[in-house]
């Protein structure tokens, strides 16, 4: 029998690295930590195995489509496919940045909503029957999303809007955020909040079409919010621990076999929210 697997991207520290770690010790199978850089992943490996847990590395760049590829053929063949994928990958620049704001934007929904996307096209069709998806979005995406113009907003919540839709929304915010023209656009002035967004609808669209392509599978996917988490990304006065940050991500990675819910939701300290 092939042993069941679990994949964390982007978890060679913070937040990734808290949901492996709490992984390795609820999930039974195989956990791979991945990360961009191989020595980073290896030496999160040891870090864990010093700890008495075993988890083993893929690298994994989630920025760039052939390392999804490669990584998607080697679990498909290794595997059978995957029992749990967690997509915590993600960047964000710091409030200070001085970075213009159309770069952010570009960069941020680059990986956030567009890497996260690709991983999604290429390993949802590996996603064994009675798997787990985890999209770790934000809870500054649903406050985006009620700063966006009426028009947007009625969008983003429909239950009719497509992935093409979608991808064509990302990009038009990209696009008139290089005009400057993005709030005249209806878009707030969140880079890193347009990006949650995106990635929250996405994971509502994808939801919905695996409960029409593979109803009989018991796959649940969702998105969720970690909170406000101590990381390299959020900084050293966020409230959380990263252990704290995993436990949401981490329950809804793990829900029991037969669960028919939550599906095509957005998830805050273990509870649906309302988008």
């Amino acid at each position: 029998m092939t042993s069941r697997v679990a994949v964390v991207t982007g978890s060679n520290k913070g937040i990734g690295f808290a949901i492996v770690k709490e992984l390795c010790r609820q999930f039974q199978g195989v956990v791979y930590i991945t990360a961009r850089d191989v020595g980073r992943g290896q030496d999160a490996v040891a870090s864990l195995a010093s700890e008495g847990l075993t988890a083993m590395f893929h690298q994994l760049d989630i920025n760039d489509v052939k390392s999804i590829t490669t990584a998607a053929a080697y679990f498909k063949e290794k595997y059978g496919g995957v029992d749990v994928l967690v997509n915590n990958a993600a960047i964000a620049f710091k409030v200070a940045d001085t970075t213009p704001f159309p770069v952010q934007a570009e960069e941020t929904l680059k990986t956030n909503f567009f890497a996260t996307r690709d991983m999604l096209t290429h390993f949802l069709p590996l996603i064994k029957a009675g798997g787990r998806v985890v999209n770790v979005s934000s809870f500054v995406g649903v406050r985006t999303l009620n700063q966006c113009s009426a028009a947007l907003q009625a969008r983003f919540r429909s239950e009719d809007i497509t992935e093409e839709e979608l991808v064509g929304l990302m990009q038009r915010f990209i696009d008139e955020a290089k005009k400057d023209k993005h709030k005249q656009g209806g878009w707030p002035e969140t880079a890193y909040g347009v990006s949650k967004l995106g990635l929250t609808t996405l994971s509502m669209i994808l939801a919905r079409r695996l409960s029409k392509e593979r109803p009989n599978d018991e796959i649940l996917l969702n998105a969720c919010c970690p909170g406000w988490v101590r990381t390299d990304m959020a900084g050293p006065k966020a409230p959380k621990s990263p252990e704290e940050g995993a436990v949401t991500p981490v329950y809804l990675a793990l829900l029991p076999p037969g669960a028919a819910e939550p599906h095509g939701k957005f998830v805050s300290d273990k509870e649906v929210q309302t988008w």
